[in-house]
């Protein structure tokens, strides 16, 4: 019988605490003897009975093992031993060997997530040889330009390492910052010793101006030194921050000449993340600088690593433990950015030290690697309330400029663009002495961007909504100028981009943006009452010039401009109220009616008139419809008629469509339709809760192949069929939807019954690849569906986004774009590239009703929607996020059910709600080309005197032979 462990002491601190747990998890494990959990761990009997003898901390490696041979949760236990060895660490910390510098980050021989800077030189290691190639580089060049990822020691290799090499040159150091130009005459400025306002402008109308300067410089010197050498750090900041393209323009041809000039006295270093390459390629002076000047800084080799690790240590009398070492060299060898997060990792192992030695445990304790920045961003915030952590959310948001094709990057906030409130100083030195930022007098910046990377609290808030932190970015940028501009009221926010920063939350506003919104919404009222004015007085100028144009035969000139602004009013308000005429004739006159709106057009080209003339000619093609369908390929249309009857049409000229078969059914025989991809097969479904299929490889005699029921207890409002045509979805008032087997259209199998929509569902709708499948429902949402087997089908996402019923949906023909439409009378684009991690793109809002239909074009450029408000709208989607109304087209009846694009150019189909089905034409030019086809004869002259007073007959169509 083994021998029982040894009892551990009550309250005997974190150690025999870790141990009895461990205990008690090989108790609920039913006491599995040593020698089993040896074979099962891969570990000694002797390992594994020290590792729950309270005696001493396990190693996280043999602590999982022993976990996992019990079947106990490996997450937590790693927590737990991270805790555990954090504790023990505290306990066994021996004094200082200085008590007065203990716990002073000065006697640190580690700097954390600082650059390293020219009075650390002495503790900078491992970058010896990337030093001296850099210094030769110099030496022998006057343009140096490093590229190196974020975190590859860039900052710190020039200041720490090649500064001090020119010790007797006098260096300038800058980060460019939003306005690069002006930061660099500030600082030429403050050692010439002259005013920074005019140097400004003169480096911007000249390049010139910057080598002068800098000899100005030199020479001032008692002593003059033989050159200057400028530093611009961080220049990735000119793409970021930086929206001029004409200042960053200048403040590159300045630093070019100052360095390439016969008689230059200035060495110029760039230092740039490598993600920035390309755009430095961009600009053409630049690139030819390039081809000699570029250094590469990559990652660090294993001895290089090993010297910047133990180097420092030994130099405040340090040791470091070798596992430790091993453990960092192996963690950080081969990684470009690994740079700071070795710093950091090393500074709170500092912390942590046992005497004078840097421990593995200390590592682990601190979080590792990548953790242990983590886990002190996460300590930091913590220990903040509610209210001061929602001010480092918005904070550290703001400290961040988001990347365009590139990663995020660190972003260097002036101190008055923030709010001086008690809690916000208090975040400040709170993230401040934990190293997260740099605060100095004028600015506050994160202090390395490896922090974007890797607190992963930090990367959701950027990740929530990148489109609304544009917006306030922006919006900081325009509180910025017009603070500058001694608030300018030019400077204000107006219309579109007034109205789309109104829903950025108030909280998230500082006192200056709130102000700038307050003044711009007062601005823009003022200007709407000074437009209301201006409407009544130009009403009384109209009338004074008619009396003027009477008598005032003295004021030729005068007469001869009132007379062009009263022309162009006139014509205006006629090409409007003949629109308005050509509607109102639309029923009772529609060749009239189709002349007035192209005379209109014609007249003044603008967006009423435009949409006049393509809602006048729509053609009908069929009446008593129940419900539309078109193939893939927009040449075959089948209408189903209100008797039961189903009808084919060839629509490859939609001009002149040909009737093709006709199928005679029954009542309630088709409430929805679709055609299978490749158009051989019709698929029905209809009140009575079947769905038909029908043989229509011969449009001319369709054949009826198959009917089953669906066993939906509702309505059927729609079915889609997948882009294999293998597979059908039902959708139901029932709140289900049904998935059918079609592969064999005489035998439809019933697969799988999907549920988790609260209200009827509507629309569905298959990707192009097949493999998902997107339903609508009044519960308001949209909810994807995995059908890759369709028997397995499982819901992987639900979009959140409208306010009431979701009826329509669309995928764009690449299956990244989902098109949803709702009765809340908008439609919104969703990103679904990855549909676990969709997003919401941009929100289509015109219509005044619901929106009962919405499709892509064939070129995927366009979408095309439709409503109850009688109206279809076109809008450019090339933009996702920002769509534009290019069309408005009205029809005669009240609403709109359906809307289908078809293959030829600019051309939809129809299907109102009085059950008619039309053809339009949306393409201008087309339209204006073949709108005398629908006038059956022209326009008399009695008929233009009514409607154009004034104006000299020029009827738009002629008689036609």
């Amino acid at each position: 019988m083994p021998r029982g462990e040894r009892p551990l002491e009550a309250d005997g601190g974190p150690l025999l605490e870790f141990a009895g747990r461990l205990r008690k998890v090989r108790e609920q494990a039913g006491s599995p003897t040593y020698r089993d959990l040896a074979r099962r761990a891969h570990y000694s009997i002797a390992t594994l009975s020290g590792a729950a003898s309270g005696r001493q901390l396990p190693t996280l490696a043999v602590t999982l093992a022993y976990v996992r041979a019990c079947g106990g949760d490996e997450r937590e236990w790693e927590l737990i031993w991270r805790r555990t060895a954090a504790a023990c660490t505290v306990r066994t910390v021996g004094p200082d060997p200085d008590p007065d510098r203990a716990g002073d980050p000065a006697s640190a021989p580690y700097v954390g997530l600082a650059s390293f800077q020219q009075s650390d030189a002495d503790s900078f290691f491992g970058r010896e040889n990337l030093t001296s190639k850099l210094f030769e580089h110099l030496s022998k060049k006057r343009f140096l330009v490093l590229f190196g990822a974020s975190g590859s020691g860039k900052s710190s290799v020039l200041r720490a390492g090649v500064l001090p090499k020119f010790s007797g040159t006098p260096a300038l150091v800058l980060t460019p910052g939003p306005r690069p130009l002006e930061e660099c005459a500030i600082q030429l400025a403050a050692r010439a010793h002259i005013t920074s306002g005019p140097l400004h402008a003169e480096l911007a109308s000249e390049p010139r101006a910057l080598h002068r300067v800098v000899r100005q410089i030199l020479a001032r010197s008692p002593n003059p030194p033989d050159e200057l050498l400028v530093i611009v750090d961080q220049f990735e900041e000119v793409f970021t921050l930086c929206r001029s393209a004409e200042e960053r323009d200048a403040f590159v041809a300045a630093l070019l000449h100052a360095a390439q000039t016969s008689d230059s006295r200035c060495r110029v270093v760039l230092a740039v993340r490598s993600d920035f390459y390309t755009h430095c390629t961009r600009l053409p002076t630049l690139v030819d600088a390039l081809a000699d000047a570029h250094v590469p800084v990559g990652p660090m080799t294993t001895d290089e690593l090993r010297a910047a690790i133990v180097r420092p240590a030994a130099r405040a009398g340090l040791t470091v433990e070798g596992a430790l070492l091993a453990a960092l060299t192996a963690d950080a060898h081969g990684r470009p950015g690994a740079l700071p997060l070795l710093s950091h990792a090393l500074l709170e192992t500092w912390h942590r030290r046992r005497g004078n030695a840097l421990t593995l445990a200390a590592f682990q304790a601190a979080g590792g690697f990548e953790g242990a920045l983590a886990q002190t961003a996460e300590a930091f915030h913590s220990g903040l309330n509610d209210m001061q952590q929602k001010i480092t959310r918005r904070l550290f948001l703001r400290l961040i400029a988001l990347g365009e094709g590139t990663e995020d990057t660190k972003r260097r906030v002036p101190r008055h663009e923030l709010d001086d409130t008690s809690d916000t100083l208090l975040v400040f030195e709170q993230a401040t002495r934990a190293r997260l930022l740099t605060v100095d007098r004028d600015h506050v910046e994160i202090t390395h961007e490896a922090l974007i990377r890797c607190w992963p609290r930090l990367g959701g808030w950027l990740s929530e909504d990148r489109d609304q932190l544009r917006l306030h970015r922006a919006l900081t940028e325009a509180t910025a100028v017009w603070n500058s501009l001694e608030r300018d009221p030019d400077s204000l926010y107006r219309g579109v981009r007034l109205a789309a920063v109104k829903d950025l939350p108030k909280e998230a506003l500082t006192a200056r943006e709130r102000a700038f919104l307050d003044a711009s919404e007062s601005a823009e009222r003022a200007e709407a009452l000074r437009a209301r004015h201006r409407v009544r007085r130009r009403r009384r100028l109209v009338a004074a010039l008619v009396v003027l144009l009477v008598c005032a035969v003295t004021a030729a000139g005068f007469a001869v401009r009132s007379q062009r602004i009263v022309t162009a009013q006139r014509n205006h308000a006629l090409a409007l109220r003949a629109v308005d005429s050509s509607v109102a004739l639309r029923t009772r006159d529609s060749s009239l009616a189709a002349q007035l709106a192209l005379a209109a057009h014609r007249l003044e080209a603008n967006e009423a008139t435009r949409n006049g003339l393509l809602s006048m000619l729509p053609r009908t093609l069929d009446r008593l419809v129940h419900a539309v369908a078109v193939t893939s390929d927009g040449r075959t249309l089948a209408t189903a008629l209100d008797d039961g009857g189903l009808r084919l049409w060839d629509l490859t000229d939609p001009q002149h469509p040909v009737r093709l078969g006709t199928v005679a059914g029954h009542i309630d025989s088709a409430f929805t339709l679709a055609f299978s991809p490749r158009g051989n097969t019709l698929i029905a479904a209809g009140q009575d809760g079947e769905i038909r299929l029908w043989n229509v490889t011969d449009p001319h005699n369709p054949r009826l192949l198959s009917r089953a029921r669906t066993h939906h207890t509702e309505l059927i409002f729609s079915l889609a069929v997948s882009p294999d045509g293998h597979t059908v979805a039902t959708a139901s008032y029932d709140d289900t939807i049904r998935l059918w087997n079609v592969s064999d259209p005489a035998g439809p199998r019933f697969l799988n019954k999907l549920i988790g929509h609260s209200l009827n569902v509507k629309p569905v709708a298959f990707s192009p690849d097949g493999t998902t499948l997107a339903s609508g429902s009044d519960d308001r949402t949209v909810r994807l569906w995995d059908v890759t087997d369709p028997r397995r089908a499982h819901a992987i996402a639900v979009l959140k986004g409208h306010d009431n019923f979701v009826d329509a949906l669309a995928y764009s023909r690449d299956g990244r774009t989902l098109l949803s439409g709702s009765d809340d009378h908008t439609a919104i684009l969703w990103d679904v590239t990855d549909p676990r991690h969709h997003r919401r793109l941009g929100r289509l809002e015109g219509h005044t009703d619901v929106i009962t239909s919405v499709e892509f074009t064939p070129d995927g450029r366009m979408v095309v929607t439709a409503g109850e408000d009688g109206t279809v709208r076109l809008w450019a989607a090339v933009n996702r996020s920002r769509p534009v109304e290019r069309a408005s087209l009205t029809a005669l009846s009240q609403g709109l059910g359906t809307v289908l694009p078809l293959s030829a150019h600019g051309t939809i189909v129809t299907l109102t709600y009085d059950h008619t089905v039309e053809i339009w034409n949306t393409d201008l030019s087309r339209a204006r080309a073949h709108a005398c086809a629908h006038v059956r004869v022209p326009i008399s002259r009695a008929q233009w005197s009514r409607h154009f007073p004034g104006l000299d007959y020029r009827p738009p169509c002629t008689a036609r032979p």
